[in-house]
């Protein structure tokens, strides 16, 4: 009768379910992150928003919102850009050129606050209305200095001189405060939107950059002539491309990272772990390939079952693992909208692309895994196969033993030259240690479980007849510990380093904002006008690290200030002097110094909030910049080049000044900004949830596989005369030796990882707090006792029934 692979492998499926449900479970699981990771990344190329403000513009003429350089060198050049941190705005020259080519409207926003409300209104000159749709619902549209229309709710915003609760009418007096200073308008008319409109000279003076506009917009123009005339110098949007909203460039960049950057490694931790289990599958039934060898198959046949195999369980695992993948993508996309991550109308793009190439990557990672597998027992001679079936291999295997030697050396000259780098450097340098000391484990994996076996079985002896049997197994069987320890140490390993990482940074900025700031109050949001302290303005700026072909822009956290800064705050200044900050200099953290290779009497090289260049000169060093701010500069540096136009707090050494308005204690102030760091606090543990989940299921799974494969082993030994729970201590030595052995190696890799991620971003050791680590601990050995003692109890419960 002739051999028939395909009905061989139809017939191992059927009666061997265990170990294929185990496989199913696997490339289910590879199936589920690698579509939700793919989901997210299309809705991150794909994010878009319809045109609010310029709905009804035909043409807008706007500054490009990304910064753009050459990276690389020679023929391997490539542009790289980096979104702007605030807007960037348009010469106001062009409003002349572009004057010719139809009706030029100028547009610019900037927030306005009453004396009488809380918050901010939005302002504009009365010319936008043009393209925004505002209308007059009384009086008229402002046209000389001092006017103001009112609109929706603004009123009682602006209320403040002589006008009472009435304010707001026309012929009414109001102040706002404004980017530059407070004033004095008298109300002309009322509009049914909501905001505040004045004349556009008057609204362009008042905006804190009358040399810039947010935007100008064209009527009855052609946007090729407009193409012409702008040369360049400006972008020119129309249809879609008006949605000009830094929210989206914001979301889009989010998602992006999160189903490129996390999606990439959260894929070949995915692959890897399937693969092993794959192999592992086919390992077990050595046996079988032997006896079928023994009876005449060939090595084509037993290569065909495999990969019959794959194709019966990858295709159905792909399919059902797309739902899963679709399940998390909208958890993870919404939780990120209900934060405020991502803005209304940017939704969730699923198409097949995701879906396909996700199933189609476990397909293949079923018939790469199955075919490197069964390569030996294809390969070795029939009259042998049986005799090397009846042992686990020895000798460590002359591919992966040297490459798992190189993955450790990598590793550790990754791990040495974070170490000894600085910044981002070390931070990107660190990034490859996990993968690289993961990979060498898988490799290295016999060798190392082995090991283990040997060191951590030392102890077992003392622990009678079960734990010396349990010592003895996993020596003689290492190729099977190795595939139940790798997962642990997956899991173990990408979960530490992601929450300790956020727990190390959360840490260093709480202990630098406690000990750096030195005022008694806080005041968010102050008047322009006001006295008595020191004014900050909030914001970021582009900073350019590194140098020659790895020169890049990085958005970098900083403070403008006005005033002493010595006197509400204690940057840690390790270089220079704080004493000699001007306008055209600044102070910067030693993790910018470092990342930027440079010191005290350099320029540093720095786009300001809305894309202007700018190179001050270095002053000082200081060591508290992830608290504070990593760049100090002069407020007056940044007059024109936020979006607001106006410092963000007013720092108080001392008794309160009156008519300030509600202060902030020091706590108060360090626990909100503890609050705005909570997306990024919680995309951390998610991000640790999805991997350390994923290989937590991964280890239980092959724990299962393996448990369930030595039921003749553990039948063996109850015919010889061990009892039931012998048995059971038995198996529970062996997971805690498992168990002990992934912690173990998992802590180490994260412990390699962590120090100079660390060191890069806070300067400091590791805070890995113990209760948190014990319950990683904890998990860890309570997946592995549950995955090794249910399934031998439900194995022998069931052999003892059947006798």
């Amino acid at each position: 009768m002739p051999l028939r692979p395909n009905g061989l492998a139809r017939a191992a499926v059927r009666f061997r379910p265990a170990a294929f449900a185990g496989t199913f479970v696997a490339l289910l699981m590879t199936v589920a992150i690698v579509s939700a990771c793919g989901i997210l990344l299309e809705s991150g190329i794909r994010a878009s928003l319809p045109p609010t403000r310029y709905a009804q513009a035909p043409v807008v003429v706007a500054a490009d919102q990304q910064i753009h350089w050459e990276a690389g060198s020679g023929e391997g050049a490539y542009e790289e850009s980096v979104r702007v941190p605030e807007r960037a705005r348009v010469d106001a020259a062009l409003l002349e050129r572009l004057a010719p080519l139809g009706r030029a409207v100028p547009d610019v926003v900037f927030p306005v606050r009453g004396d009488a409300g809380p918050g901010s209104a939005e302002a504009s000159g009365w010319g936008a209305s043009a393209f925004t749709g505002a209308a007059l619902a009384a009086g008229r549209a402002p046209e000389a200095p001092g006017e103001v229309v009112l609109g929706a709710g603004a009123a009682g915003a602006g209320a403040g001189t002589g006008s009472g609760a009435g304010a707001g009418s026309a012929g009414d007096r109001v102040s706002f405060d404004t980017p530059v200073g407070k004033r004095e308008f008298r109300v002309v008319g009322r509009a049914r939107e909501a905001g505040v409109w004045f004349s556009d000279a008057e609204a362009r003076a008042l905006s804190g950059h009358p040399g810039a506009l947010d935007a100008v917009v064209l009527f009855d123009a052609d946007p090729e002539r407009v193409r012409a005339a702008v040369d360049g110098r400006a972008q020119v949007l129309t249809g879609a491309a008006r949605a000009v909203d830094p929210r989206l460039a914001g979301a889009r960049d989010l998602l992006t990272g999160l189903g490129g950057s996390f999606g990439g490694i959260a894929t070949l931790v995915a692959v890897f772990t399937a693969a092993g289990t794959v192999a592992l599958c086919v390992a077990q039934r050595s046996r079988e390939f032997a006896l079928l060898r023994a009876v005449g198959a060939t090595p084509r046949q037993i290569r065909r079952i495999v990969a019959t195999e794959a194709l019966l369980v990858a295709p159905a695992a792909g399919v059902l693992g797309c739902v899963p993948g679709l399940g998390l993508a909208s958890w993870w996309f919404g939780q990120l909208k209900a934060k405020g991550a991502i803005p209304d109308g940017v939704e969730l793009a699923v198409s097949w692309i995701p879906l396909v190439s996700a199933a189609g990557i476990g397909l293949v990672t079923a018939l790469l895994a199955g075919w490197a597998a069964a390569r030996r027992p294809a390969r070795i001679r029939p009259g042998q196969a049986l005799a090397a079936a009846a042992v686990e291999r020895v000798r460590p295997g002359w591919i992966r033993t040297p490459l798992g030697l190189a993955a450790l050396a990598g590793g550790v000259a990754c791990a040495r030259l974070a170490a000894t780098s600085g910044g981002e450097d070390a931070a990107n340098a660190a990034l490859g240690v996990v993968m690289l000391f993961m990979l060498a484990v898988a490799l290295l994996g016999p060798l190392i479980a082995r090991a283990c076996a040997g060191l951590l079985g030392l102890p077992l002896r003392a622990a009678g007849a079960s734990g010396s049997l349990a010592a003895a197994n996993s020596r003689a069987h290492a190729r099977r510990l190795a595939s139940a320890i790798t997962p642990i140490v997956l899991a173990m390993a990408f979960a530490s380093t992601l929450v300790f990482l956020q727990t190390s940074e959360e840490d260093a900025t709480h202990r630098q904002q406690s000990e750096g700031l030195l005022a008694d109050h806080v005041i968010t949001d102050p008047p322009t006008d006001a006295r008595g302290g020191v004014a900050l303005t909030r914001t970021s700026v582009l900073a350019m690290f590194g140098e020659g072909a790895e020169r890049r822009f990085q958005s970098t956290s900083a403070q403008g200030v006005a005033g002493d800064v010595t006197t509400v705050q204690d940057l840690g200044v390790r270089e220079g002097s704080l004493g000699a900050l001007r306008p055209g200099t600044v102070a910067v953290d030693r993790s910018v110094a470092e990342s930027a290779r440079l010191g005290v009497g350099d320029h540093v090289e720095l786009r300001l909030p809305d894309g202007v260049p700018a190179h001050p000169e270095i002053v000082a060093v200081y060591t508290r910049g992830l608290g504070l701010g990593q760049i100090t500069l002069p407020a007056s540096d940044l007059t024109g080049h936020t979006t607001a136009g106006r410092a963000t707090e007013l720092l108080v050494r001392g008794p309160l000044p009156a008519g300030l308005g509600p202060a902030m204690s020091p706590a108060d102030w360090t626990a909100a900004q503890s609050t705005d760091r909570e997306v990024g606090a919680w995309a951390n543990a998610v991000m640790a949830a999805v991997l350390g989940g994923f290989a937590a299921v991964a280890a239980a799974n092959t724990l299962v596989m393996t448990v369930l494969d030595r039921r003749r082993e553990l039948r063996m030994l109850r015919l010889v005369g061990s009892t039931r729970s012998q048995v059971l201590r038995m198996l529970r030595w062996e997971a805690l030796l498992i168990g002990g052995a992934g912690i173990t190696l998992g802590s180490a890799i994260a412990l390699a990882t962590l120090f100079p991620l660390t060191k890069a971003v806070t300067g400091a050791l590791p805070h890995i707090p113990p209760a948190l680590y014990a319950s990683f601990v904890a998990a860890a050995l309570a997946l592995g006792l549950a995955a090794t003692l249910l399934p031998a109890r439900w194995s022998l419960r069931r052999d003892t029934y059947a006798s």
